[in-house]
Formats: C-alpha cells, structure tokens, sequence
C-alpha cells in the first residue's frame, strides 16, 4: 500500500463496509487527479504536457491526448454535480478549446494537430471523441457559452473525424461519438448520419452474443468490450433519450455484466488481460455505465462494490505517483505492460470510470450498501462459449482466473505466421493476481512445441467450445504452433488444448499432432514472486517426463521478478499430454498430486479421478467431448 498524493473524505465503513469509498471519495479523486494534471498545461491551456516518454504520435499528439481525456474526468465530475464546478475546471477547458482551434493543424504552442487517418496520423481521433463527449456532458455551461466563431472553429477542427478513416476496430465509435455531439447541439447533417449509421452497422458485424463484441473483425476480446464498445453506444442512447437504441444496447450491456463482473478479485483488482492495461480502473466504466443507464444485472451496492473496490486497489498502489499522476503501467510503471501508442496521457482512458459520477448523490449505486462482489461468494466457474473464455473464481483466495480459448490479436487479413505472439492475448490463462511474462522472457502458461532448437507460440486461437456445470467447466481450441525465430511452420503441426477446472485446480489436456522426429513440448505455470502470497503450481500427471523451475528477470506487472514451473517431454507424431495446474493464496493448501486420485489415457481420450469427491472427468478428442461425473 502506498500513501495517496491529494486528500480523500474520511472512510465510511458503514455504508461501504468493503471499500469505505463514498460518492464524495470519488469527487476527490477526480479533482485530484485533475489538479495534478493541469499543473503540465500550455500557457493557453490547450494542451497538458505530461512528463515522460512520447507516444509514437508525438509530443503535439499528446498534449492534446492529456486535454481530451482529462476533459473527461471534468465532464462528468461537473454533470455529475448538476453543473457546480467549485474548482473551474470548465473555464480551463473552454480557453483550452479555443486556443486550441484558432489555427488548428499549426506547429506552434498551442494549437491542435488536425484528425487524419488512422495510418497517416491518427491519434487525434480518439481524443476528438473524448472533447465531443464532454462538450455534450457540459454543454449549458461550456458550450453554449463560447462565441459563435469558436463554435465554429470546433466543429471544423471535430469534423475531422468524420471525414477521415478510422483503425478497423472500435475507433469506429469515435466519429460516431463526435457526430452525436454535432447533432445533439444542432449541427447534424448527412455527414454525421453517415459516421453513425457505419458505427452501428459495424457493431452489429461485430456482436458474438454474450454480451461480447470482437474489437474489429477479428476475434480480440478484451477490456475494450466495457470501456469502448459498450460504453459510447449506451452513453449515447442515455444522453440523448432514445429509447430504441437504449433498449438494444443496453439489453447487450447489461448481458455483458453478468460474465464480466466476476472477472474482478476479492481485492478490487481487474483482469489483467488484453492491451491498454495501463487504463485501470476504467475497466469499471461498464458497471458504472450500467447502473447509470439501468441496464445492469447488478444490485446498486454489488456494482459500486466492483467501482470502488477497483478505483481503491490501483490508488492504494501507487498507480497515481508522488506528483498525483497517472502512471504508464499497471501499479506503477511497467514498460512491458505498455503498447508503442501508450504516452505520458494514455492513462487518463481511466477517466471512462467516472461515468458513475452521472448517477446523483441520491441514486441507490451511492446510497445503497456495498455488497460482496461475485468473486467474494463461492466459488464459481463461469464458460463464456462465444468469446471463447473460461473464468474460475475461489473464495478462499480472492483469485480470478480467466482461460483463454478464443481471444487473440490476430487480424483478419493477417496469415498465421503474420504476427509475432502478444503476450496480453497469447497466454492460456490470465488472472487478477498476476502478470504474463514480458516476450524476451519464458512465456508463462503457454504450450510451446521445440522443433531444431525453436519454440513455438500461439498466435491465432480457434476455439472449439466451452461449457460448465455445477462447480466445474472447461474451454478448448487449436492453434497452429508458429516459430517467430523465422523457422518455417512444421507441416501438419497442431496443437489442441482443454481446460477443464473445478475448484483451485485446472486440468490441462493437450493433444500435439504432426510432431516431426526430434520435437520437444513444454508447458508452463503461472509466473509468481516465489516469496509472495501467492503460489503457483504445475504438476504433470501423463506423457511429461520433467520438471523445471524457469526464471523470468523481468518480472511481471505484478512482481519485480518471477519464477514459473516449466515441464517437459519428447513428443513425436500425435501425443496426449496431461497436467495439473493451480493458482493459489490459500496459506496451506493440499499438495497438487494429492488431488487426483488416478489418470488413464487409452488413446485420445482421458480419464481423471478427483480425490476429494470421487467425481471422474472425461476429455476426448475427435470428436471433442468433455464431461464431469459425480
């Protein structure tokens, strides 16, 4: 835990037993927030130049990224209150806004780079997005108060969003955002119909039901489903009172909840999962977002539970310095975390969070009673067969695990050898007590097939489904095993993979086909601190010939330095391999071997007796079948 850099109200114990976070803690925290931020403004306030290395946008880039995204922090903080603004933060931004648009495109001090395409220069259309969004939150005392000629000026400099291309993924969202704004104060004309009826055409492209949208046409799930792709539709239907449009995605939201707000720990922490991590506490957007526009699953004190429990985890370690800013990382700094778009402001995404604020002081997220979050009842495993994910949580820890069986970050255009493995999607399981390795390192929860001194990665995921029981479930896929020395792809190579879980543990079956003479496979556990809380365990039950504890130097977000289980077997032609996993923070927990009582594996199909129940899993390739008998 760490001391906070701006003063918070006392704790309220009483009506948040679980966080002590009051509406009031979080008006502070965005004014504190904001106030550490605006110390870096241009003289004319058109631009906040955070301290730290640039984004590969550019310095210009990201002064206006620091204006945008801490505007929206404003933005609701001040809709929030129903207009007060004790600390006129609205006035900093409207000289902000025309400074900013006097001579847009201009290299000097203060103006803004204009919004070009997304491969030319692309990074101001996400900000244009967050300026549109809280010109609207504002707009009676903000927008409705700037002389016409920088109305004017505005709406050219935004418009810029609307006539260029977006990145084939959410940003599609952003013109849509700005052409909502355009309309919502007069302004909407062919073109904005135009950016809006694209953006929900696309979403509909993009639904897989379960409430889960792919970030493009490909198959990436991740945090961008709450903090984006449900976010801007359902804030648009709010904002502007249509009913249909609500009721659609909304509907999708508040489906969305039901899986996603158990992917949060007993300790506020979220998945650490997918890029963007260094957004934080923005993965609460969607809860918050959902308990504002009532389309939520969610008892008003479970959803501030997950709000609040997620704001207090980052702000207890250290994700807001000594100087009140945002780190680039997850709780500090941590570049392997980061992606080559993420600058000094690329954090303030974690404004999204705030959207709670819309709900007044007398809405029940504020005036109800916390209750547990679902990871804080028993325990649970949820199959989620669309998005290709299976999350697995225990009450004894507090831990979340989630398994990876259908997302990565592969696009649709790209071959199977087209991208190097991203270790935010590659890995076969995630969890909100740890970490992946960083890519130079030994790569955690991975199977990896060694052909000539070369191992493979995971790359593109095909998921080949996923179901649950009471108390148990699993997922599987296949990937094609890639070699990113450059060595070609082994003809006929495939790995197909089930997690099963029940409990803490994760039965791990993986069937190599096409092994070519000489092959070695190796599968990995969690990356932990070996002297932390937190334990990880690897234990191979059929076809695994050694075990190995495998260093990782460059630790993980969660721990300066790791250590993860490493087994190993020779392998050739198609081979059945068997492993017992577990994640835990449970002080004494039962050996790992001690909890399964027999292994047979006749074939391509295997049978594991569970000791504590007598209860029998049966995994079968070919066609897959898996099932649990008590």
């Amino acid at each position: 835990m760490t001391t906070i850099a701006f003063p918070l109200p006392p704790e309220d114990r009483g009506s948040s037993p679980h966080t002590g976070y009051t509406r009031a803690h979080w008006e502070a925290v965005a004014d504190g927030l904001l106030d550490a931020a605006w110390k870096w403004a241009t003289p004319g306030r058109a631009l906040l130049d955070l301290p730290g290395r640039p984004s590969r946008s550019g310095v210009r880039s990201d002064g206006l990224e620091g204006y945008a995204r801490t505007f929206l922090t404003a933005a609701f903080r001040v809709a929030g209150a129903e207009g007060k603004d004790p600390h006129n933060w609205l006035e900093r931004y409207a000289d902000g806004l025309t400074a900013g648009t006097r001579t847009a495109g201009r290299d000097d001090a203060e103006s803004w780079p204009l919004i070009l395409d997304h491969t030319v220069f692309g990074q101001p259309m996400v900000e244009s997005a967050s300026v549109a969004i809280g010109l609207r939150l504002t707009r009676p005392w903000l927008w409705d108060r700037l002389d016409p000629a920088t109305q004017d000026r505005a709406e050219e400099w935004l418009r810029g969003a609307l006539r260029h291309t977006p990145a084939p993924n959410n940003w599609y969202l952003f013109p849509y955002s700005v052409a909502g704004f355009l309309e919502s104060v007069g302004r909407g004309d062919a073109e904005t119909a135009r950016a809006r009826q694209r953006a929900l055409d696309l979403l509909e492209v993009w639904y897989r039901g379960e409430g889960w949208y792919a970030d493009g046409d490909g198959r990436a799930f991740d945090h961008y489903n709450g903090w984006a792709l449900h976010l801007y539709p359902v804030l648009d239907a709010y904002l502007s009172g249509d009913a249909e449009l609500s009721a659609h995605y909304g509907a999708r939201l508040s489906e969305h909840l039901e899986g996603f707000s158990l992917m949060f720990g007993a300790d506020g922490a979220p998945m650490h999962f997918g890029r963007s991590l260094s957004y934080r506490f923005a993965a609460g957007a969607a809860v918050g977002m959902g308990a504002v526009s009532g389309h939520t699953p969610l008892e008003p004190g479970v959803s501030r539970r997950l709000i609040s429990g997620s704001l207090r985890y980052f702000l207890d370690r250290g994700s807001a310095g000594d100087d009140g800013l945002l780190s680039l990382g997850w709780h500090g700094p941590h570049d392997a975390t980061l992606q080559e778009y993420s600058g000094p402001s690329s954090p303030y995404w974690a404004s999204k969070a705030f959207v709670a604020l819309l709900a007044p002081a007398e809405h029940p997220l504020w005036t109800a009673d916390e209750g547990p979050s679902p990871s804080e009842g028993p325990d649970r495993v949820l199959s989620l067969p669309s998005p290709g994910l299976l999350v697995q949580s225990t009450r004894a820890d507090g831990i979340v695990r989630l398994h990876n069986h259908g997302s990565d970050h592969v696009r649709p255009h790209e071959g199977e050898t087209a991208s190097v493995a991203d270790p935010l999607y590659a890995r076969l399981a995630y969890s909100t007590a740890t970490g992946p390795t960083a890519s130079a390192n030994t790569a955690d929860n991975h199977l990896s097939v060694r052909v000539g001194g070369s191992r493979s990665t995971r790359v593109r995921i095909h998921p080949l489904g996923a179901g649950h029981g009471e108390g148990w479930g699993w997922a599987a896929s296949w990937h094609t095993p890639v070699f990113p020395e450059g060595a070609p792809t082994s003809p006929g190579l495939r790995v197909e993979s089930v997690t099963f879980v029940r409990g803490r543990y994760e039965l791990r079956v993986h069937r190599v086909l096409g092994a070519p003479a000489g092959a070695r496979a190796e599968q990995t556990g969690w990356a932990t601190d070996p002297g932390g809380a937190v334990r990880s365990e690897l234990s191979g039950l059929h076809g695994w010939e050694e075990r190995e504890e495998v260093r990782a130097p460059q630790g993980t977000a969660f721990t300066r330095w790791a250590a993860l289980p490493r087994l190993g077997a020779d392998v050739e032609g198609t081979d059945v391999l068997v492993a017992l996993a577990s994640l835990t923070a449970e002080p004494d927990p039962v050996p790992l071997p001690a909890a399964v009582s027999g292994v047979n594996v006749d074939g391509d199909s295997v049978e594991v007796a569970w000791a504590d129940d007598g209860s029998t899993t049966r995994v079968r390739f070919a066609p897959l079948e898996v099932t649990h008998l008590p």
